[in-house]
């Protein structure tokens, strides 16, 4: 059987050498049609992936956003809860202990505070954020001078450090990195400022960031602490919001329904379905591309039997069973179909590096790059196969049902 199976390969790929005319026209509508097939597939991953990019321009698409709820809705009425659970700095521990090498975790609370300074005749309003180190991880937060809290300052709360819109408004006239070990008011509370935040001059944030354990920091339902965990990737959101429901179910009071858990993925997945649609419809339409090239791949084979009717009608003489016929011209006809859609993935890519930055002059959108995945890759060959076997069987049986003595006879 494998010896058999073999002889028909090594015959199917003399055939196609011995006749390159025929094995060019069979795989010319599959070039196009697969290369049309392939620039939309591409397309569609370079959207995908654009996509992904301009969500993380402003969003983090890893993150997952845990925070207490303070309130319900009643009969459509909100209603503050008369319970409220917290998390803190311990469960921040545990969960990061619990979800290393998954996720990073960080922990943060806010409220407004005013900055005075009698000395200057200085009243700021600016955000006080209450945070554990990660925080500047998850950011990717720098400093212009000085340097950004560790983990050190959790024993030692009384640091900050602060925007450069805030540095510059504290300063006023003068240089505003001579802040840096000086000590301002946080209601009621001095701490020492230790970094400044690289920023961009037009951004005007009036921020301040101290440690989570901030000697003036009471919680209030205004200001309940918050976990910020960051996935390692998109891929593992799922899994580590799940673990993170499980942890709150078994550690928490009231369980995740006590917390508001908030991801991103929404707006990813909404992305992908308007993406999903396009692929679909476009590749309905090069599909009929396809099709036609399946069809010369039919026509081209139909007239290679009328060719090679005696060649059949003296391999059936000499024992070649229908079955041996049918595989032979299927494998033609397969091997044509993938050899042709693999010639159309190199097109349509070439095509695309051509059209891509085309594309970018004509809109002046910011450049994305040719993008096609593997699951891209996989329908193409699925869709040869399936061209060759359905467009090949026809021949391939025409060519088994001849008479052995009539297509030795054929002239």
């Amino acid at each position: 059987m494998w010896n058999r199976s073999i002889g028909i390969i090594a015959l199917t790929v003399q055939t196609l050498r011995s006749n390159p005319l025929h094995t060019v026209l069979s795989m010319l509508g599959l070039i196009i049609g697969v290369g049309a097939l392939v620039s939309i597939l591409s397309l569609g991953d370079s959207l995908e992936q654009y996509g992904r990019d301009q969500i993380s321009t402003t969003t983090s698409l890893e993150a997952i956003i845990v925070s207490s709820k303070t309130v319900e809705r009643v009969d459509g009425v909100t209603l503050q809860r008369d319970t409220i659970s917290a998390v803190s700095l311990d469960n921040a521990k545990q969960l990061s202990s619990m979800l290393e090498g998954q996720a990073v975790v960080a922990l943060r609370y806010n409220y407004n505070v005013e900055i005075a300074m009698p000395e200057d005749s200085l009243r700021v309003g600016a955000v006080l954020y209450g945070v554990t180190p990660p925080v500047f991880e998850l950011s990717q937060a720098e400093v212009s001078k000085g340097r950004l809290l560790n983990a050190d300052d959790l024993n030692s709360p009384s640091k900050a450090v602060i925007s450069t819109a805030l540095a510059q408004r504290i300063a006023g006239t003068g240089n505003r990195q001579e802040l840096i070990g000086k000590q301002i008011p946080l209601g009621g509370t001095y701490a020492e400022v230790i970094g400044i935040l690289s920023g961009d001059e037009d951004d005007e944030s009036l921020v301040v960031y101290v440690p989570f354990t901030f000697d003036s920091y009471e919680p209030s339902p205004a200001s309940m602490p918050t976990l910020v965990i960051k996935a390692k990737s998109v891929e593992d959101v799922n899994p580590v919001k799940e673990s993170i429901e499980t942890w709150l179910d078994e550690n928490k009071a009231g369980g995740q329904n006590a917390f508001s858990i908030f991801t991103y993925q929404a707006r990813v997945a909404q992305m992908e379905q308007g993406v999903r649609v396009f692929k679909l419809i476009m590749g309905l339409i090069t599909g009929i591309a396809v099709l036609v090239g399946g069809i010369g791949v039919m026509n081209v084979l139909l007239i290679s039997i009328t060719e090679r009717t005696r060649e059949i009608g003296i391999r059936k003489a000499t024992g070649a069973r229908k079955r041996d016929i049918v595989l032979q011209f299927l494998t033609e006809a397969i091997a044509v179909s993938i050899l042709g859609s693999l010639l159309g993935v190199v097109l349509g890519l070439v095509f695309m590096a051509v059209a891509l930055p085309v594309i970018k002059n004509l809109t002046e959108a910011p450049p994305f790059e040719i993008a096609f995945s593997v699951q891209s890759l996989g329908i193409i060959i699925v869709v040869a196969i399936l061209v060759g076997i359905g467009f090949g069987t026809y021949p391939a049986s025409r060519a088994a049902r001849l008479s052995p003595i009539d297509a030795m006879r054929h002239e």
